[in-house]
């Protein structure tokens, strides 16, 4: 699975699972261009990378903001050289039961997560397809993309709707050689869902304790966390898997809490 000579944008990347697949994606090969609302951070992830030989660049991207998505894409191009790799992973979470949710905070969640994923989805097509040498396109779903939780509606909405983004990417890019599939993780303890922990405590009235073994682990095999590097594996697989034989996929890594 190596990536030799390849371009990859990871939105989400100047931390948590997108900063590791970025590393990972480095150390086999690719140019790396990490994308974040955090400038700075994906900046230091870039000097991290560039300090090992890799070609990284760190850019600023509200993948929300059709502009600067489309200029994001463009200036990856114009310093290294194509995009053949997209890794649309940049999310939040907020969780709170339907009736009290906000309309504003759906809005602000499905944004992130599908217009976010459609946009850099879009940007990274014209470029995949005018360069006419194919290309991967990752989505990063859940579990919940199959399943759902209380106090996640917006989430699991917006999770379930990547897998039809999916779907009808690898349908049309097949024509150029471009491949669209979703990693489903478990839950990874990133401050995403370390956020989520004593939220749901205080929700549901139990301990932060009780919150991550009866309802995060719950229903894995072993009540163990999924890794960032179980993930960033995936993530590897589906960049270096060159053909259309795999995609329109979904790969759950879940230690066994969900199972197809």
């Amino acid at each position: 699975m190596r990536l030799d000579g390849k371009v990859a944008i990871v939105t989400g990347a100047a931390s948590g699972i997108g900063k590791r697949i970025a590393e990972v994606y480095a150390q086999h090969g690719a140019a790396v261009a990490i994308a974040d609302l955090n400038l700075a951070g994906a900046q230091a992830v870039a000097r991290e990378l560039a300090a090992q030989g890799v070609r990284a660049i760190g850019i600023a991207m509200d993948v929300t903001d059709e502009a600067a998505v489309d200029a994001g894409v463009d200036a990856v191009v114009q310093q290294l050289g194509a995009v053949d790799i997209l890794v649309s992973n940049a999310g939040i979470q907020i969780v709170d039961p339907v009736e009290k949710f906000s309309y504003a905070d759906w809005k602000k969640l499905l944004a992130i997560h599908l217009d976010g994923a459609f946009l850099t989805t879009r940007a990274c097509l014209r470029h995949m397809y005018a360069r006419g040498k194919g290309g991967a396109i990752i989505y990063m779903g859940s579990v919940h993309s199959k399943l759902a939780s209380p106090l996640k509606a917006p989430y699991v909405t917006a999770k379930h709707g990547l897998l039809g983004l999916a779907r009808v990417v690898a349908k049309e890019g097949a024509a150029h050689g471009v491949r669209a599939n979703v990693i489903c993780p478990g839950f990874v303890r990133t401050p995403l869902v370390e956020k989520q922990i004593p939220e749901q405590a205080k929700e549901f009235g139990i301990s932060e304790a009780e919150v991550v073994k009866n309802i995060m682990l719950k229903d894995t095999v072993d009540g163990e966390f999924t890794t960032l590097d179980d993930v960033a594996a995936c993530a590897l697989f589906f960049a270096g898997f060159e053909t259309n034989a795999l995609t329109g996929q979904s790969m759950v890594v879940s230690h066994g809490w969900y199972m197809e």
